[in-house]
């Protein structure tokens, strides 16, 4: 799914006023060939599908007019509730024809649970050229909340016991399980989590030095989300920032991922490379339509 604005297959009369905006469309077009922006490939989250991102296509073209974006249409709506390295492993079959054609490379915004599958696929993927990568409200430090979300997928229970399910072999069938991370029953987490526990090297994981090479490849992080979320919990989760024991947030500064380097968050920090992006005011369903989250959060890491 692409848009362009140099492909929008206007018409025009032949009075001045269309002249000249026909001038000034060609003139952007030219512009936009000369600086040659990178394409952009988006990723979405749980129960979304690719339609949901008319909005920030438009921004995109409309900021960086000749872009091509690429929507990926895979594991929509309740095929979200895929396991993640499922999704992983098809999202990235999907990405990678389109990172071949850009030789210049490719930028990704990863939405929500998104955010955590391209994490998935930079990691996994040893001749990946993406440069940003945009993480727009995703749970990078996992989940641990009673939203709406968990009542209406696990009606039974709330946040103090679902532990009894996702740490279970049947559980880790389930994206939101292979992430949910329980600062009450941290053992069981680490030894039961398939998905992101192995991302963040917090068990044993044979290929956790390629993994953090493959992830430094990228040349901009940009972690964003807001204290108006209302989903991801808790909120700091967007920016690495999660719970201790007391259900006290401890942000990333002080996580031991971040304080060891475990797959390269200080190391980008050191870099200069690593940004954090906080907008108030944002619900977690109107980060990729919000306008002003678009211009102060993405649009300087596009081009």
């Amino acid at each position: 799914m692409k848009s362009s604005l140099c492909t929008s297959g206007r018409s025009w009369n032949g009075s001045s006023g269309a002249a000249g905006l026909l001038y000034t469309l060609l003139i952007t077009c030219l512009w936009a060939a000369v600086i040659g922006y990178k394409p952009v490939i988006i990723v979405h989250g749980l129960f979304d599908s690719s339609g949901d991102f008319k909005n920030l296509q438009r921004f995109i073209n409309k900021s960086h007019p000749g872009t091509n974006v690429t929507v990926i249409d895979l594991f929509d709506r309740s095929a979200s509730l895929e396991p993640m390295w499922k999704q992983v492993e098809g999202f990235k079959a999907a990405i990678y024809p389109v990172m071949q054609n850009a030789a210049d490379g490719v930028h990704f915004i990863c939405y929500s649970q998104g955010g955590l599958v391209c994490r998935g696929i930079l990691s996994t993927l040893s001749d990946h050229n993406v440069h940003s990568f945009i993480s727009l409200s995703s749970p990078q430090a996992g989940q641990y909340g009673d939203t709406d979300y968990l009542k209406y997928l696990f009606p039974q229970f709330v946040k103090s016991n679902l532990y009894h399910l996702c740490y279970t072999a049947i559980g880790q069938r389930i994206s939101i399980c292979n992430y949910w991370n329980d600062p009450h029953h941290r053992d069981l987490y680490v030894n039961s989590s398939d998905y992101l526990a192995l991302l963040n090297s917090e068990r044993p994981n044979p290929n956790s030095t390629e993994w953090k090479k493959n992830f430094l490849k990228i040349q901009k992080l940009v972690l964003i989300g807001g204290p108006d979320d209302g989903v991801i919990t808790p909120w700091q989760s967007s920016q690495f920032g999660f719970y201790d024991d007391n259900e006290t947030v401890v942000e990333m500064q002080h996580q031991d991922l971040y304080l060891q380097d475990i797959f390269g968050l200080k190391t980008l920090a050191a870099r200069g490379d690593l940004i954090l992006c906080s907008v108030p005011g944002v619900e977690h369903v109107f980060w990729h339509s919000n306008e002003t989250v678009f211009h102060t959060c993405m649009e300087k890491w596009l081009v």
